[in-house]
């Protein structure tokens, strides 16, 4: 027994990878949907993760038959502490980057302790080799179907799961009651660090884990910016156990509902740049009528805060929008767009007025001027010359007045607006 989870070695142990990439082609030799796992007679294809989740949620996520957004294909590869099981590629596209997806890649853990392997996948000083190289390297395994997009220093989403033995418990709730250590294991799952990457103050570990899911008094959840962790706090019994059933959801459902949540936030961050270059040279009417087309098919397309009618895929969603101030982010955006489209309705009402005050001054006095001459029944042309000569005249002083002053200064305030 321990009180560091650096040195645990679960009875499960599991890491799903999130990689934002950009397809290549579609992976037709993939089959469609998610991969279906499997364990005590359930199966997570598509039909029955489409009974959990909305119609509009199951269409983002999986798309259709005619038009599906998932594909997936089973793998068996073992490097150093990683055993892959399959891959799967979720079209995510968005407006500028129509190429624009996530990889999943999905690991078991062997050999090591799951939070060695984190700490290494998350670039920690002092951790072991990246074990994403050699034949695990994710652009070697989706090579001909995308490439990883570059990170910078950012690295992959990460999804760990881990159940304790009967000796961890500090894990493990004790007549009912949950340690502290417990959500401190959390924590350092969900951000794939130690005490020594960050030594976390007691104080200050309630407000870091007090958004934790609490999905049953036999395991919790925590999603942080960079990271999700699932943990168990009751002994896994390994086959046959209750964890078979949990370590499918995590891999499924759950996923999935993190894997939305990323998707929204990359439209948002495109969103948020597409207002941000929005006074960027002429054309200001049409780039916002861009901008609220993109904002209406987010919204219609992945803008969704409830899932399902189950709890905690709804919570999870929940606590990565709250992680990353998502419904903050989109309610700002939606505020600045409708404050463009004011600028411009009254840049068009200007526009308008402008223009009805130029037929009116022009207008004027040459229809009269026509008028009298109609009325005369002078068809003379040297009389209309002159007839002509005074309306211009006439024309160029009330141009001079504060009323034709008003009508070029609006023209020439609107002028460029719909280049």
């Amino acid at each position: 027994m321990t009180a560091d989870v650096g040195s645990v070695v679960g009875v499960r142990q599991s890491v799903s990878l999130i990689i934002p990439v950009r397809l290549h082609a579609d992976p037709v030799l993939w089959a469609e949907g998610p991969i279906p796992f499997e364990a005590g007679g359930h199966r997570t294809d598509v039909a029955s993760r489409q009974s959990y989740f909305t119609q509009a949620a199951g269409r983002a996520l999986y798309g259709s038959p005619e038009r599906p957004r998932r594909r997936h294909l089973f793998a068996d590869a073992v490097h150093g502490p990683l055993h892959l099981h399959g891959l799967e590629v979720l079209h995510t596209p968005t407006e500028l980057h129509p190429e624009h997806a996530l990889a999943v890649l999905h690991f078991s853990v062997v050999s090591a302790g799951l939070l060695d392997v984190l700490r290494a996948l998350g670039g920690r000083a002092g951790a072991g080799p990246d074990p994403l190289g050699g034949p695990l390297a994710p652009e070697l395994l989706l090579a001909g179907v995308a490439s990883p997009v570059e990170l910078g220093a950012a690295r992959p989403y990460t999804v760990a799961f881990l159940t304790p033995g009967p000796g961890e418990t500090p894990a493990l709730r004790s007549d009912g009651v949950l340690p502290a250590t417990a959500d401190r294991w959390l924590w350092e799952l969900a951000s794939r660090t130690d005490q020594t990457d960050f030594p976390i103050a007691p104080e200050q570990l309630p407000t870091q884990t007090e958004h934790a899911v609490r999905i049953s008094a036999d395991w919790s959840a925590l999603v942080l910016r960079h990271g999700a962790a699932f943990l168990g706090h009751r002994p896994d019994r390994g086959d046959g156990d209750f964890y078979d059933f949990a370590a499918l959801h995590v891999r499924s459902v759950y996923l999935d509902a993190l894997l939305l949540g990323i998707a929204q936030r990359d439209h948002i961050d495109e969103l948020t740049d597409g207002l941000s270059g929005v006074y960027d040279g002429p054309g200001l009417a049409r780039r916002v009528t861009d901008l609220e087309r993109d904002i209406a098919g987010f919204r219609s397309t992945y803008w969704r805060q409830h899932l399902t009618a189950h709890g905690p895929a709804n919570e999870l969603l929940l606590a990565y929008h709250e992680q990353y101030r998502l419904p903050a982010r989109f309610e700002e955006i939606l505020a600045e767009a409708a404050d463009h489209a004011r600028l411009v309705q009254t840049r068009d009402g200007q526009q308008i007025a402008g223009a009805l005050g130029v037929l009116t001054i022009l207008g004027l006095p040459l229809g009269t001027a026509l008028s009298v001459l109609q009325v005369l029944g002078d068809d003379d042309p040297v009389h209309l010359l002159i007839a002509l000569g005074i309306v211009i005249a006439v024309t160029a002083a009330a141009f001079t007045t504060r009323y034709g002053r008003l009508v070029l200064a609006s023209l020439r305030g609107t002028r460029g607006f719909d280049e």
